[in-house]
């Protein structure tokens, strides 16, 4: 893991005198220290931070970057010592945040402004806090005998023993679609135990999906959106659909800890990333901005036309271990 941090100064502005203490606190400036926890990838953490502590220069931010399994047992262990270190989390998905909401690690946090990102995928407590969208779609080689339009075209005769999909054991990604698809009404569980007899064959993570579908050895796979968008640019024989019955999506949540020592920096920090300025660079770092008003990277269709499954975190998390053994016995992993 790499741990760095960036420093910039500046000076805060003068209170206006005679306001009221509340609304002066309101609009402080926030200062100190600030500390990260972080599964982006480096680069994007780094250009992330030196753009927020642009907009917050009395802030110093030190990042720590590793994936969500590495920075959980991190954090796990800092609390069972009595000294956690994060101020603010920015992780993969919905289920790890909506476990330490439910555990009270997690600082509501009301003074988040949200922008035009869409509430639905924020945690209605404002705990935790969507930053972005990662979906699951479908990837087709060029050469596949069809080209699907829904999740039901995996079904046709002409897709049997011809789908690949990330294990749900490996990407979280494909464990929240496991868990996504299966609280669909017009799919549930029956589309997988359809799928199933179709010949779906999970196998290792997003990249294992990738590598058999552009190289031909499956038509079809069900993978995370940017990957196969990213590859048809530079020139791979695959395209990703979005497929018009909704996909699923992990928002790289981003929540401020009960333990923090600097809640007012944390909270602008999550702001930052729901604001134009922050949507506008998740977007320029390839990934499909939450705010519908934002461009997204080229080869991304217009946001306001994407479908999302519907989501229960909170029902995903009690039931997470129990849908994944079912999910299992039915494909027999």
């Amino acid at each position: 893991m790499r741990r760095s941090s960036f420093l910039l100064l500046g000076f805060s502005a003068l209170a206006v005198p005679f306001m009221p203490l509340t609304a002066a606190m309101a609009q402080a400036e926030p200062s100190g220290p600030l500390v990260l926890y972080t599964s982006q990838l480096e680069p994007d953490a780094a250009r992330t931070v030196e753009l927020f502590q642009k907009r917050h220069p009395q802030v110093k931010v030190e990042w720590i970057r590793g994936g969500t399994n590495q920075i959980m047992p991190r954090l796990r262990a800092e609390i069972a010592a009595g000294a956690p270190k994060a101020d603010v989390l920015l992780l993969a998905d919905s289920l790890t945040f909506e476990g330490l909401k439910q555990e009270g690690l997690l600082r509501p946090s009301p003074e988040v402004q949200t922008g035009n990102t869409p509430a639905g995928i924020h945690d209605p407590d404002r705990t935790y806090f969507g930053t972005k969208l990662l979906t699951t779609g479908i990837v087709m080689n060029t050469r596949a005998p069809f080209t699907p339009k829904s999740w039901a075209d995996l079904l046709r005769p002409e897709a049997q023993n011809m789908t690949a999909m990330p294990s749900p054991s490996v990407s979280g990604a494909a464990a929240i679609h496991v868990q996504a698809v299966a609280q669909t009404p017009s799919l549930g569980w029956e589309y997988w135990e359809k799928l199933a007899k179709a010949g779906v064959q999970p196998r290792g993570g997003n990249g294992a999906v990738m590598q058999a579908v552009a190289g031909g050895e499956r038509a079809f796979g069900m993978v995370v959106d940017y990957m196969p968008i990213r590859e048809a640019a530079k020139g791979a024989p695959v395209r990703f659909i979005f497929p018009e019955g909704g996909v699923s999506a992990i928002t790289e949540p981003a929540a401020v800890l009960k333990s923090s020592k600097n809640p007012e920096a944390a909270a602008a920090f999550i702001s930052f990333l729901l604001s134009r300025e922050g949507q506008e660079l998740a977007s320029s770092q390839g990934f499909l901005p939450a705010d519908p008003n934002v461009a997204p990277p080229e080869g991304f269709p217009d946001p306001k036309t994407i479908k999302l499954l519907p989501f229960d975190a909170a029902k995903a998390t009690a039931n997470r271990e129990q849908d994944l053994r079912h999910f299992n016995q039915i494909v027999g992993q």
